[in-house]
C-alpha cells in the first residue's frame, strides 16, 4: 500500500514540476539563473516549485508596478521632466559631455537635475552631526530611509532628535528593511510614533501578508529634510560607521549631501517606496520645494531594483566607463561583478583610461574577500590598477570620473546589488567635490597594499582553491 502512494506522490510532484519549468524558461531571465531554476525544481520535486514560486517570480515586480501606477495617476510625476534650469545647465556643457548626461537620463527612471550645492562627508561622525543638525532645524517634515539601523548609542542619539522634532509637528517618517535590521522591534520606536512620528518596515518579507520575497532587500540610504537638503550614500546608522565599534576598527565610508532643486527628485523616490511600504500617498506640492536652482550642479539621480526590467545603476556604469576621458577611480564594499560590468572595466583600461578599484582587504563578511580576488587576473592583466585597503574596512560606493563627475551611492559592484536589492546612487558633476573625494581616495590609495600581478600570479594554491570555491555562489550573495 505504501509502495503505491509513494510513486504517487513521486509522480504528482513531478507533474507539479514539469509545469513549471515553461513558466520559468518564459520569464527570460539570464542563463545563468534560468537553469539554476529549473535544475532546482528538477532535483527536488515539490521543494523546487515552491521556492521558485516563493522566491524566483515577478511577484513583487508587479506589485510594485501596480503601486508606481497609482502613484503616477495622482500626477506627482512632474519630477520625471528635465526642468528649464536644468536644460540651460545643459547647454553649457561641452557637446559630449552633454551627449552623456542625456544617455544617462534616459537609461534612469529619474531624469537629470540641478542643485546649488553638494558636500562630501567623509565618515560617520561627520555624517550623524550633519544630520541631526538637519533634523533640529526641519519645520515642516524629515524623511529617514536606511538598510542597518543599530539600537546602540548612535542609533538612539538619533531617533531621540526625530521624537523631539516630532513632538514640535515636524512630520517625521522612518523607513527601515527588516532583514538589514533583523532583530530589532517595532516596539523600539514605539517613543517616535508616540510623539506624533510615523515608522514601517519595507515590505519584502511578511507571509502573513503574502509577500514572499526573502531574498530582495531595501538597501537605499536616504535622509530629506524639508524637501531643501537630502543626504544619499552608503552609510547606515550605528557607531561602527563613525569607526566606534573595537571589534571593527575603523570604516571608510561616505555620505553626499544635496541641497537644491534636485532634492525633489529624491524626494519622489522615498515617496515611492513610502507608498510601496504603507499606501499612503505623499503628494503635496509641500514635500516637492521649488526652489530656484543656482545652475552650479548637475546631479543624476541612479535608482536600480527588482521592480524593473532591466539594470539601470549597472548599464550607467558600463556607460561612465565607456564615456571616460583619463580616469575612472572605483571603491567597492564588495566587488562580484556581472560579465557587462568587468568588460566594461577591461575595455577602458585597455583604451588608456586610468582605472582603479580600491576594494576591501578586510570585510564584516571575510569570505567576500576572495570573491573578490577570484576575478583580479582578469582585471590586471588588461591594466586595471588594484589596491586592497587593509587599514580596516571600506564600505565605500564611490567613483570618480575624469575631472568633474564623482558617484555616491548604496551600490556595491556585485550581483546582488546590480539584481536583487533597491540600490539608490546619487552621480554629480561638480569639479569641487570631485577634486575632495581625489585628495581621500589618494590618500587611501598610498595607505592600501596594491596587487602585483606578478606576485598576485605567485599564491598559493589553497588560495586559488578558496577563490574558486566561492566565485559560483556570486548570482546568490
Amino acid at each position: 500500500m505504501l509502495a503505491p502512494m509513494l510513486w504517487w506522490f513521486l509522480g504528482f510532484g513531478y507533474l507539479v514540476t514539469w509545469s513549471t519549468i515553461p513558466i520559468i524558461l518564459m520569464r527570460n531571465k539570464p542563463p545563468a539563473s534560468t537553469l539554476a531554476w529549473v535544475w532546482a525544481v528538477i532535483l527536488f520535486p515539490y521543494l523546487g516549485a515552491i521556492f521558485f514560486f516563493a522566491f524566483g517570480t515577478d511577484r513583487l515586480v508587479r506589485e510594485r508596478l501596480r503601486a508606481t501606477r497609482e502613484l503616477d495617476a495622482s500626477g506627482a510625476r512632474d519630477e520625471r521632466r528635465v526642468n528649464l534650469d536644468t536644460r540651460t545647465l545643459l547647454e553649457s556643457l561641452p557637446p559630449g559631455e552633454r551627449d552623456g548626461v542625456e544617455l544617462l537620463s534616459r537609461l534612469n527612471e529619474y531624469v537629470v537635475s540641478c542643485a546649488d550645492e553638494t558636500r562630501l562627508l567623509m565618515d560617520g561622525a561627520e555624517f550623524y552631526d550633519a544630520l541631526g543638525r538637519a533634523i533640529d532645524e526641519a519645520r515642516h517634515h524629515v524623511h529617514i530611509e536606511f538598510y542597518i539601523w543599530r539600537a546602540d548609542p548612535r542609533g538612539n542619539a538619533i531617533l531621540d532628535r526625530l521624537i523631539a522634532a516630532a513632538r514640535h509637528g515636524v512630520e517625521v517618517r522612518l523607513l527601515l528593511d527588516p532583514v538589514g535590521c533583523f532583530g530589532l522591534r517595532r516596539s523600539h520606536f514605539a517613543a517616535l510614533i508616540q510623539a506624533g512620528g510615523k515608522f514601517a518596515w519595507f515590505r519584502t518579507a511578511h507571509p502573513l501578508k503574502n509577500q514572499w520575497t526573502f531574498t530582495l532587500r531595501n538597501h537605499r540610504k536616504l535622509q530629506i529634510i524639508d524637501g531643501r537638503c537630502c543626504f544619499v550614500g552608503g552609510m547606515n546608522m550605528g557607531r561602527e560607521y563613525a569607526s566606534e565599534d573595537p571589534a571593527v576598527g575603523r570604516w571608510r565610508d561616505f555620505q553626499l549631501e544635496i541641497r537644491g532643486a534636485a532634492t525633489r527628485k529624491f524626494q519622489m523616490i522615498f515617496a515611492d517606496d513610502w507608498f510601496f511600504a504603507t499606501q499612503e500617498k505623499l503628494l503635496g506640492r509641500e514635500y516637492y520645494r521649488e526652489p530656484p536652482c543656482a545652475q552650479r550642479v548637475i546631479v543624476q539621480p541612479m535608482t536600480d531594483g527588482p521592480d524593473g526590467p532591466d539594470d539601470p545603476i549597472e548599464m550607467s556604469l558600463v556607460a561612465m566607463l565607456n564615456l571616460a576621458r583619463e580616469r575612472v577611480w572605483l571603491t567597492a564594499g564588495y566587488f562580484g561583478p556581472n560579465e557587462p560590468l568587468l568588460s566594461a572595466l577591461q575595455l577602458a583600461a585597455a583604451r588608456g583610461v586610468d582605472v582603479r578599484m580600491l576594494v576591501s582587504g578586510k570585510s564584516d563578511h571575510p569570505f567576500l574577500v576572495n570573491v573578490g580576488r577570484s576575478y583580479y587576473e582578469e582585471l590586471l592583466r588588461y591594466g586595471v590598477k588594484i589596491f586592497e585597503y587593509d587599514k580596516g574596512i571600506n564600505h565605500a560606493k564611490v567613483a570618480l570620473i575624469d575631472r568633474e563627475w564623482l558617484m555616491v551611492g548604496s551600490a556595491n559592484l556585485d550581483t546582488r546589488s546590480m539584481r536583487l536589492n533597491f540600490e539608490l546612487n546619487a552621480l554629480v558633476r561638480d569639479p569641487a567635490r570631485a577634486a575632495d573625494l581625489e585628495k581621500v581616495l589618494e590618500r587611501d590609495l598610498k595607505e592600501s597594499l596594491p596587487i602585483i600581478p606578478e606576485e598576485f600570479a605567485r599564491r598559493s594554491r589553497w588560495q586559488r582553491f578558496q577563490e574558486s570555491l566561492v566565485r559560483p555562489l556570486v548570482p546568490l550573495i
